[in-house]
């Protein structure tokens, strides 16, 4: 169990604070939403914690093998909808990898991507592809 504390602290922009680590973050309102897009809206945290949750487990799959997987790079473009309510509608991942196309983790080091707990707990209705570069391709 993690506790999360949330403070809405005026002006659509709320504080985070993880309570086991004291970490701290700060939300604001995208401006397509009214806010002024000073920091991640909730919606860009949902993207940022797929992309997060890909190159974390990727990397507890490599840390069993001895595979540095460091330098790995995720970019996630949102897309919203206003149709029928304002949500997340797509999840466009691309996963740079530092290694050889034909290494022989590749699959597994894929899977674990695309198997990672934050992706499995995202609505079905959202379309999340995942494209894979290896450093070949690169």
């Amino acid at each position: 169990m993690v506790r999360i504390e949330i403070e809405h602290t005026g002006r659509l922009h709320s504080e985070a604070i993880h309570a086991e680590s004291g970490s701290r973050l700060q939300t604001d309102a995208p401006v397509d939403n009214g806010g002024r897009g000073e920091s991640f809206s909730p919606t860009d945290l949902v993207a940022t914690a797929l992309g997060t949750c890909i190159t974390t487990t990727m990397d507890l799959y490599a840390q069993k093998r001895g595979i540095n997987i460091d330098g790995t790079k995720a970019v996630v473009i949102k897309h919203m909808t206003s149709q029928p309510s304002r949500r997340i509608s797509k999840l466009e991942v691309t996963v740079e990898m530092p290694l050889s196309a034909n290494h022989p983790q590749r699959a597994g080091l894929e899977n674990a991507a695309i198997n990672c707990p934050v992706k499995k707990s995202l609505s079905s209705e959202m379309e999340i592809p995942i494209t894979f570069s290896w450093r070949d391709d690169l």
